[in-house]
């Protein structure tokens, strides 16, 4: 019966750990994941070689080595897969949002569809309320500038505008980003 010349773990450590170890990281190329895999394959092939007649230890090690780092690879591998599955799927809507704002040209904003259904809001509400919106984001005059010229305080000015904000906020619901930028931000 063949009995191995490894009374001991630390007599196998000693004489196989140093060239595990550079042969491991010359393809996981991380010093604590090759120090990881050979401890493991390490303490699997002294488990080997005390359970059964082992007669090339440095084999099984190197046998036992390869297959853990392959499966670390493997994992590795679709960890980037997925990684660079989600950084595309990011890159294509950063893309369209990029063409998107491209393709906004401020002449067509107000188109005929949108401003049909600014017109159509407008006229729902009274002739001063219409006149009062119409001043201050067609004209733009300050509530103040508008309140001096209709008689009226700057708080009764802000009520008719807010009025017409809140419909024009339904009105538009579909549009909303633009009615922000032309409505709200003044």
């Amino acid at each position: 019966m063949y009995k191995p010349s490894f009374s001991t773990f630390e007599t196998l450590y000693t004489n196989f750990y140093q060239k595990a170890f550079h042969f491991t990281k010359s393809y996981v190329f991380d010093d604590l994941i090759a120090e990881d895999i050979v401890s493991e394959a390490l303490i699997r092939t002294w488990e080997q070689i005390r359970r059964e007649d082992v007669r090339k230890p440095d084999a099984l090690l190197l046998t036992i080595i390869r297959n853990k780092a392959l499966d670390h690879l493997k994992h590795e591998r679709i960890k980037e897969e997925a990684f660079n599955e989600i950084r595309n799927n990011y890159k294509e809507e950063f893309d369209m949002r990029i063409s998107m704002l491209e393709a906004c040209d401020p002449e067509d904003i107000f188109a005929a569809e949108i401003q049909q259904i600014v017109e159509d809001t407008l006229s729902t509400f009274p002739e001063q309320t219409r006149l009062i919106f119409e001043m201050s984001r067609y004209e733009y005059k300050s509530n103040k500038e508008i309140a001096e010229k209709l008689g009226f305080t700057v708080k009764n000015i802000e009520y008719h505008i807010s009025k017409v904000l809140k419909a024009l906020k339904i009105s538009l619901k579909d549009y909303l980003p633009l009615f922000y930028f032309f409505f709200f931000f003044k």
